[in-house]
């Protein structure tokens, strides 16, 4: 998995998939590097039905280094009806960055959630914005991986060459942005999402690098780690990654020194570079086996598996949803 299903024993945050973070890209827009790319994807399988009409979506953005946020995009939705739902956008800069609520300039409002192949972007104040549902671009062959654990997890993958992704749908927030919203130089990027419960926003998941929590997190700080903020990361989190690192062959110094290239758990990005994961991401990344390769200190090759064809080359670039 990517960011799928990253609560504890492989659920959805909250045991609600339109809660559960999958996938974040960052990188520049083909046709104007000025403006840079952000996407969001949810509910993984499309279990659930839309985005949460409780929840708070969003984008946070660090681009001064101290892993706090200090522009943030949010993204609230409606209640479904009648099959259809809308989305509103909000685009916060200090302070109202910081906290869970969705502060600041307002960039749209009720605009249509797509439910359809025909699903359309629309104009988001300087922004590009695309809310719906799409076919997910993340490709793994998880069965390879199940295989290796119940055989004990040791030795190479048991790659089995299926694409456990290949036909499914999430729900996604893209986003195009010109450069300076985000700010200036490199950027820190993780996504968030929050559900109100008796009136205060309660953190409910979050991911920066792909392939972490479901994969390299202990079982029992799952929840924990979708609940706190990546400026505590190396204080909570440094141990017991470090630990899990040594469980597959790394030398003590050296799973520190790994564990610290992935925490604080923030999707670095700089825009003067080309993207590729782990300088921002794209769809064709392949974040899997480079995440299990880390993970086992490099005693494995990659799986067979390739991106997903149905990628489109304009925006929101992720393929038509599957019927």
């Amino acid at each position: 998995m990517s960011n799928h299903f990253s609560a504890a024993n492989l659920k959805s945050p909250g045991d609600d998939a339109r809660l559960d973070l999958t996938d974040l890209f960052v990188f520049a827009a083909p046709d104007n590097p000025g403006r840079t790319v952000l996407i969001m994807n949810s509910n993984p399988f499309t279990k659930g039905d839309g985005f949460h009409p409780g929840a708070v979506y969003r984008f946070n953005i660090d681009n001064d280094g101290d892993s706090v946020a200090d522009v943030a995009f949010s993204f609230t939705f409606s209640e479904p009806q009648n099959g259809g739902q809308t989305a509103t956008a909000y685009y916060a800069t200090g302070s109202d960055a910081q906290t869970r609520e969705p502060r600041g300039e307002k960039l749209i409002e009720a605009t249509s959630v797509g439910f359809g192949a025909t699903a359309m972007p629309v104009q988001a104040g300087p922004c590009r914005l695309f809310t719906g549902q799409r076919s997910d671009p993340f490709f793994a062959d998880a069965d390879g991986v199940l295989h290796w654990l119940i055989d004990g997890a040791t030795g190479n993958f048991q790659w089995t060459g299926t694409d456990t992704f290949a036909s499914a749908n999430i729900f996604s927030i893209a986003l195009e942005a010109p450069n300076d919203m985000l700010g200036r130089g490199p950027i820190g990027v993780w996504i968030t999402t929050s559900l109100r419960r008796d009136g205060t926003l309660v953190p409910m998941d979050r991911e920066g690098n792909p392939s972490f929590n479901p994969i390299l997190n202990p079982n029992g700080i799952k929840d924990e780690f979708n609940a706190t903020d990546p400026a505590d990361d190396v204080t909570n989190y440094l141990q017991p990654l470090s630990q899990v690192l040594q469980q597959h062959g790394y030398p003590p110094d050296e799973a520190k020194a790994a564990a610290l290239t992935l925490l604080p758990d923030i999707l670095r990005y700089d825009h003067t570079r080309p993207a590729r994961y782990p300088n921002g991401r794209v769809m064709t990344d392949d974040v899997f086996s480079t995440r299990m390769i880390f993970m086992v200190h490099g005693q494995a090759t990659p799986q067979a598996v390739r991106p997903h064809d149905d990628l489109m080359t304009a925006f929101p670039f992720l393929g038509k949803p599957h019927p």
